[in-house]
């Protein structure tokens, strides 16, 4: 397992995994977890273990673990010793919980691709889709599904001419509004924006974290999610739904997510008709489809409370897997236990690996 990263999602991916760990029938499972620091250091077992509390993982010898991109030295390799003995075992599936950039985006499922390794989640194409707002956005159109309007730009533009940007936004969009970096997820970097003050200040937090920002626009909406799994036949799972104590609309941030102050409330199955979650479940698994996913994801929408329009919002290829997260509540409500949902990611993974092995790679 290999999780932290350089995100602005790094502690959320931490406690994802030791969630995962902690929820694995230990045994049929040996979990190796390799962590990687904020700097992009990868840390030994070891090390990783000192992160983790102990009752979670218990390694009592320090073991390497090293990363070939050559598939002939057999992908991700453990370094154990016996004594004066030492052996060298391949890794057999890899759950990469890593949450935001350099970990969903596509680029540590390019490394595992080069490796010939099983691992769980969606492949290069769809994480790197996926994780870029915009160009998920673009998919979902030319798919046919119902999106809010939005707009976009580079932290370059903005620096050079802000004035243009703003004016553009207030023209195409208008007031309220909703600020956020085109590559990242947990709401890191996210503002609501009600004038052209604000919109700036938005506008500058959300260029520290990237240098794509996506403006959309702020409607009065209940926020619905549903869960996805599977591989070529996906499926997907009752709908939940973010209810705050007033009922009222709300955005979540990154504490209100991470939280359990009471505040809000995630509730399964989402209190909607037959017929709308029905209808909420069909078009997860067109999003999915649309981005050529594999393995798991969390699609969001919004329901409009004037007009009673579904939207589709975005869809995380990671979602976060911590005590408080909607995508394993929503399958345990749905009769799939957090074990059985690991049991079923790690079967998934092996089985897209083994599916692509079918490939022929030479003429």
């Amino acid at each position: 397992m290999i999780f932290g990263g350089r995100s602005g999602e790094h502690e959320v991916s931490l406690r994802s995994a030791r969630a995962i760990i902690e929820a694995m029938d230990q045994s049929k499972y040996e979990a190796i977890p390799v962590a990687i620091t904020k700097h992009g250091r990868w840390l030994s077992p070891l090390e990783t273990a000192n992160l983790l509390p102990e009752d979670v993982i218990s390694i009592n010898e320090d073991q390497a673990v090293s990363i070939s991109g050559d598939p002939s030295r057999r992908g991700l390799l453990r370094l154990k010793s016996h004594g004066e003995q030492k052996t060298i075992e391949a890794l057999d599936v890899i759950f990469p919980v890593l949450h935001g950039t350099f970990g969903e985006d596509g680029t540590i499922q390019g490394l595992l691709e080069m490796a010939d390794l099983p691992y769980v989640g969606c492949g290069v194409l769809a994480s790197a889709c996926g994780m870029d707002k915009v160009v998920m956005k673009n998919l979902f159109r030319d798919a046919g599904l119902p999106i809010c309007r939005y707009t976009w730009f580079l932290r370059a533009d903005w620096e050079r001419d802000a004035k243009s940007i703003a004016r553009r936004i207030k023209r195409e969009i208008g007031f309220p509004c909703f600020v956020k970096p085109a590559n990242l997820g947990s709401s890191v970097g996210i503002s609501k924006a009600t004038d052209v003050r604000t919109l700036e200040e938005a506008i500058n937090t959300a260029a520290r974290y990237d240098r794509k920002i996506v403006v959309e626009e702020g409607l009065d909406v209940r926020e619905i999610e549903c869960a996805v799994l599977g591989n070529d036949a996906p499926e997907a799972s009752l709908p939940g739904e973010y209810v705050s104590a007033a009922n009222k609309s709300l955005f979540l941030d990154y504490t209100e997510k991470y939280s359990s102050t009471g505040h809000v409330e995630f509730v399964i199955p989402a209190p909607i008709p037959k017929p709308l979650a029905a209808r909420v479940k069909k078009m997860a698994v067109e999003a999915f489809r649309a981005i050529d996913g594999a393995g798991l994801a969390r699609v969001d929408f919004f329901l409009r409370r004037d007009t009673n329009e579904l939207l589709l919002n975005e869809l995380n290829t990671m979602p976060g897997f911590t005590q408080v997260s909607g995508y394993p509540k929503m399958w345990e409500a749905s009769g799939l236990s957090f074990s059985q949902l690991v049991d079923r990611l790690i079967e998934l993974a092996i089985e897209r690996h083994g599916d692509k092995e079918r490939n022929e790679t030479s003429i």
